[in-house]
């Protein structure tokens, strides 16, 4: 319905339109991904600032009129994860987690834990980017990423099966993940399967039973091999290939 539109948001994404405007992909916990145009942005008076740079969370008032595109009024910002930007690595983390966002959650279906969990995960880039002291055991960029995407799996309904083989229910012998069948597999059933160590089994049942600060480790074969089956489970059942969890080493 045409009108304004008052919204929590975080920026995934914002690109340079026209002379002096942005295009901004945003999403929200109760409108899902959404487009808007912040008109004369890039001006140098501009009222938002720097404020619409992706990985903002910010307060939107926006107009909504017949087309796609809603138009940005106005804007505070709420958080604007400052340290963050000035970690490369914090600062890549960010950008996939948010194109991992926008892409699998990319209809105006509303997500408020989805939102939640994004806005948590750069809370603690954003932390760790810091280099302070939390009294929690420091966990590697790379698990911390792929505990976030577990999460995100489990919001779209493509949580992998992980208490029994997902072809014949066997309980016991589990041995391999077949991303067809959509989870761990035993012994009988492992065609099509790759091997999937205690280590990486256990990473992912954590991951999936604890919050994202709790977020267990594991050492980096295992997160590999959770990597691939999380990589697989997506092409098999959303069709959809995300970038990597995080930046290859050089």
């Amino acid at each position: 319905m045409a009108g304004p539109v008052k919204t929590e948001a975080v920026v995934l994404r914002s690109m340079r339109y026209g002379e002096a405007d942005r295009i901004l992909h945003v999403y929200t916990p109760h409108r899902g991904r959404m487009s808007a145009i912040a008109k004369g942005v890039r001006r140098t008076r501009s009222r938002f600032g720097g404020r619409l740079e992706p990985f903002f969370r910010l307060r939107m008032d926006l107009h909504e009129g017949r087309g796609e595109l809603l138009t940005v009024t106005g804007a505070q910002t709420v958080d604007a994860y400052p340290r963050l930007r000035g970690n490369a690595r914090a600062l890549d983390g960010a950008a996939r987690a948010c194109d991992a966002v926008g892409r699998l959650f990319e209809t105006s279906e509303p997500h408020p834990g989805v939102f939640n969990l994004l806005c948590r995960h750069l809370a603690l880039l954003d932390e760790q980017a810091s280099g302070v002291n939390t009294g929690r055991s420091p966990i590697s960029a790379r698990a911390s990423a792929l505990a976030f995407r577990l999460k995100l799996l489990l919001a779209a309904g493509l949580a992998p099966q992980l208490g029994a083989c997902a072809c014949c229910g066997e309980r016991e012998h589990l041995v391999g993940f077949s991303g067809s069948a959509g989870g761990v597999v035993c012994g009988a059933c492992e065609a099509a399967s790759f091997p999937l160590g205690e280590a990486a089994y256990g990473f992912m049942t954590e991951a999936l039973a604890r919050s994202l600060t709790e977020a267990p480790d594991a050492p980096d074969p295992a997160l590999g091999q959770v990597e691939r089956a999380i990589s697989e489970t997506l092409e098999h059942h959303a069709h959809l290939r995300l970038m990597g969890a995080t930046a290859r080493a050089s």
